[in-house]
């Protein structure tokens, strides 16, 4: 549970700019890239991973603008990032004005669940990282590179003259 907006701050900062730098190493013919029939799509996780912001910040009665619909999925890499940095950095204005380090011990109801408002943004952020590991995972079986998060990745080791440590 965060009890300091600027902590949060801090950790989304650093989040979504990660989450950014996945979305970027897709492309438009992944979007349709899915592990077995009847799963989720590259394309429908990360879209979902842009609405998901404005869904589930909602709950705490945060309000600023971004999609918040999971269909129709967009067809577009360029899309789906320049729909998430939007968002993102809508979200954070909002945080900013709306709520107070105070506030973040404010008790609400999510989705059944009674919680303060701070574990409601390391919900967020946790469930940010959640799709953002599925999508890396799909980009690998689609063929994709994948860059390095908290750490170099298989393809940055290579480039570095080494192999990824076993």
């Amino acid at each position: 549970m965060y009890r300091s907006l600027n902590d949060f701050l801090i950790s989304w900062e650093f989040e979504a700019k990660a989450t950014s730098k996945i979305l970027k190493n897709l492309n438009d013919e992944s979007l349709s890239f899915e592990v077995a029939p009847h799963h989720w799509t590259l394309g429908r996780i990360a879209w979902h991973t842009v609405t998901s912001i404005k869904v589930i910040s909602s709950q705490g009665d945060l309000s600023f603008e971004a999609p918040s619909e999971d269909w129709s999925i967009p067809s577009s890499v360029d899309t789906i990032v320049e729909s998430y940095d939007q968002s993102s950095n809508a979200f954070v204005e909002a945080l900013k004005a709306q709520w107070t380090d105070e506030s973040l011990l404010d008790q609400i109801d999510f989705f059944g669940q009674k919680m303060p408002k701070g574990s409601l943004l390391l919900f967020l952020n946790q469930h940010q990282t959640h799709h953002r590991g599925q999508i890396t995972i799909l980009m690998r079986q689609a063929g994709l590179s994948v860059p390095g998060i908290y750490g170099p990745s298989k393809e940055e080791w290579a480039l570095m003259g080494m192999d990824a440590p076993k």
